[in-house]
């Protein structure tokens, strides 16, 4: 056995004495309930998108077919692009091929060695991958601490600064002061990134993101989000000004080295990006869903479509994650390393699509389940230390 063999047969033997062996499985087309998926509108199955991607594939073909710089822009990416920033309130949007690469994309390309990076101890690992990548230095301030950023922006040496936040936490559902930040960031000339992946669709009061509803634009904001989840598809984007969108083109390693998105998956997202314009009921409904898996599980009601559940310990998430699954129900389950905060926890998703018997099915089997939560604050958050960047939050 050689070395390389040896640490992995280590490392797997630790994960098993630990609990935290995950797998795959395959969730086939049967009876299962799904409070796991990020479909959160139930528009990956609606028949508008379903057909929009099926015409996009047979006008552009199976793939883009090279980088977006060479001959993989398609003018379903850009009516995709066009369509996002005029919905959300923006200058300009850049399509890539997912929401790991639009972070990926935006920090390394805005951080340069003489920028301070400021993250939430709670931010997506694509954020914190984003951060170990780029040249800037990094502080991470707890979580939703506002007077933490504006201590750190305060102390600050370099010419440029960048502050990293969700506006809905993937992994809590709590959601980020974003008035607050942007008015710090505001007057200590920062630049504030918010990544909506888990807001656009069902946070605000029309479902297009917490910084929309909010009226929260301009140069010195920069949005990105996935269209793998309310919107049913794949891909990411990056939304600001004309600016940021060219310097993304001309330095984002990320878009300019990887293939175009698939036109069957643009194709999806502007479609479901209408159904959403013109039906804003349903990220409403989703958030109702929410807030009755939140009650029926005795643990508050968050800003978006997740319900956080805390378990006593991995080993307890993971036991409920399979009882839960033989009863029909597939649930998410979040452990360490997984998660910001060392806790674990089952986390559920809302969907606008289930019916009054979907919730009193899942009800039934989850009130059996998870114990009631002990008290708001083990249902919180846990304020993060600089080892948080280590991990990050977020299974999506």
């Amino acid at each position: 056995m050689g070395a390389t063999d040896e640490w992995l047969a280590a490392a797997a033997w630790e994960r098993r004495r630990t609990g935290l062996v995950r797998s795959l499985a395959s969730r086939g087309s049967g009876a299962l309930l799904d409070l796991a998926g990020n479909d959160y509108l139930g528009l990956s199955r609606d028949v508008r998108v379903v057909t929009a991607a099926a015409d996009a594939a047979h006008e552009w073909g199976a793939g883009a077919g090279a980088s977006r710089l060479v001959t993989g822009t398609l003018g379903v990416h850009r009516r995709l692009e066009r369509r996002l920033a005029a919905a959300l309130g923006h200058e300009a949007a850049l399509v890539l091929s997912t929401g790991y690469h639009a972070n990926l994309a935006a920090v390394t390309a805005l951080a340069d060695a003489g920028t301070l990076i400021v993250s939430d101890a709670h931010v997506h690992a694509s954020l914190v991958d984003a951060c170990r990548l780029a040249r800037g230095p990094v502080r991470v301030v707890p979580h939703r601490d506002v007077r933490a950023v504006e201590a750190a922006l305060s102390a600050r040496t370099q010419p440029r600064a960048l502050v990293l936040t969700e506006s809905v936490f993937s992994v809590l559902g709590d959601a980020a002061p974003l008035a607050e930040l942007v008015a710090v960031c505001r007057r200590h000339d920062a630049t504030l990134l918010v990544d909506e992946a888990h807001a656009l669709g069902v946070a605000g009061a029309a479902g297009l993101g917490l910084l929309t509803d909010a009226g929260l634009t301009g140069p010195d904001l920069v949005v990105t989000l996935t269209l793998s989840k309310s919107l049913g598809s794949q891909g990411g984007a990056v939304l600001g000004g004309a600016a940021l969108v060219e310097h993304l083109v001309n330095t984002a390693r990320p878009f300019i080295f990887d293939t175009g998105l698939a036109p069957a998956a643009a194709g999806a997202a502007l479609a479901a990006l209408e159904v959403l314009l013109i039906e804003p009921a349903l990220a409403a409904r989703a958030r109702d869903r929410a807030s009755q898996l939140a009650d029926g599980c005795g643990v508050p009601t968050t800003a978006g479509a997740i319900v956080a559940v805390p378990m006593a310990g991995p080993q307890e998430a993971v036991d409920a994650q399979a009882a839960a699954r033989k009863r029909g129900v597939l649930v998410g389950c979040f452990r360490p390393p997984s998660v910001p905060d060392g806790l674990s926890r089952l986390r559920l998703t809302a969907h606008a699509t289930l019916t009054d018997a979907d919730l009193t099915r899942a009800l039934a089997v989850l009130t059996e389940l998870v114990p009631r939560a002990r008290t708001s604050s083990e249902a919180g958050a846990v304020p993060g230390d600089a080892d948080d960047v280590a991990q990050g939050g977020g299974e999506s």
